[in-house]
């Protein structure tokens, strides 16, 4: 995918060949953000142009509000999954006052038209943007009538009787609620992070971890997690510490996997995690001993739930590594894949 990092690495203004976009931050990739992304994607193939997606590098509200929520996905792992879902180019801008002031058929105008050539432009449920959210499919249809280019909307993915958003699949994985989290996304909630140096503990008990920097995505719970980490497009049954490592007197949150039957250096790799079941609460052991016998425990738990993976996830999926969920739950609830 073709990743075009601020306005000034737009093309000379011209149409080009063509795109379908759409625009916004579309933290989390949901079910929702993904059924808008397969129309672009769709809609694109059908008019032999480029499937875009404009995006934001820090959330809007930053500078709206002076702050903002937790990101369910970093800029980064927004990127993967755009381009697993089949965009092949998005624009990432900074949401600066500039930008804020922006109106809407400017942002249309430069950016859509001139920088990348708009020929159709898709809106997702409540979709929004230019000064004050003014860009929507009904105010901007005047202007795609005179300028030559169509507006389409896709409507909001249900679940349950209620539309899929970033802000519930945020409040499901605060709660620790994975399964309705992975409902939500369409895959088990997920991080990616980098894998930097730690103080080796593991390792001297005979299991080895691979300590992440999850750059700022939220975190479910404290606790111990059965996952399946994505290293090198290969999908590795683990054991997930979160928490602050009560038995060496942590304080820090730490987020560590423990990769079953792997051995080998990761440090600078980055690793996408999978968390499919809660195992435990975090708790401090009586000694080395005790927790090295309850981790081997946690690690034939995270074997089982590896194994059931298969029959409750699509590995792989036609668009996402880990896509879909048991089909009884998903049944006439999602629009057809």
């Amino acid at each position: 995918m073709q990743i075009l990092n601020g306005l000034e690495a737009l093309p000379s203004p011209t149409r080009g060949e063509g795109c379908v976009a759409t625009v916004g931050v579309f933290d989390g990739v949901h079910l929702g953000h993904f059924a808008v992304l397969r129309e672009v994607v769709d809609r694109a193939r059908n008019l032999g142009v480029r499937p875009v997606m404009v995006t934001f590098a820090g959330h809007p509200k930053s500078l709206l509000l002076g702050h903002a929520p937790a990101t369910v996905t970093s800029l980064a792992h927004r990127l993967m999954l755009f381009r697993r879902a089949g965009i092949e180019t998005t624009l990432v801008l900074e949401f600066d006052t500039a930008l804020r002031a922006l109106a809407a058929d400017a942002f249309v105008r430069r950016i859509l038209l001139d920088g990348l050539g708009l020929r159709e432009l898709v809106f997702g449920f409540d979709s929004k943007f230019g000064h004050d959210r003014s860009g929507n499919p009904d105010s901007l249809k005047p202007l795609a009538q005179e300028l030559g280019f169509s507006i389409h909307e896709v409507g909001p993915t249900r679940l349950r009787g209620r539309a899929v958003s970033s802000s519930f699949v945020r409040e499901a994985v605060q709660l620790g609620d994975l399964a309705s989290a992975a409902l939500m996304l369409g895959r088990p909630v997920s991080l990616l992070g980098t894998v930097v140096p730690g103080d080796q503990r593991g390792r001297e008990m005979g299991f080895p971890t691979a300590n992440l920097d999850p750059h700022q995505e939220l975190l479910p719970p404290p606790g111990v997690y059965a996952a399946l980490v994505r290293r090198q497009r290969v999908l590795q049954p683990a054991v997930v510490n979160i928490g602050t490592r009560p038995t060496f007197g942590g304080s820090g949150l730490t987020v560590e996997a423990h990769l079953l039957d792997f051995e080998g250096d990761l440090y600078g790799e980055e690793l996408e995690v999978f968390l499919l079941e809660f195992l435990r609460q975090e708790r401090a052991f009586a000694d080395q001993d005790a927790l090295r016998e309850t981790i081997a425990s946690d690690v034939e738990a995270a074997r089982k739930v590896a194994d059931q993976a298969p029959d409750k996830w699509r590995i792989p999926g036609p668009y996402l590594p880990i896509e879909g969920g048991p089909a009884e739950e998903l049944a006439g609830d999602l629009p057809p894949c």
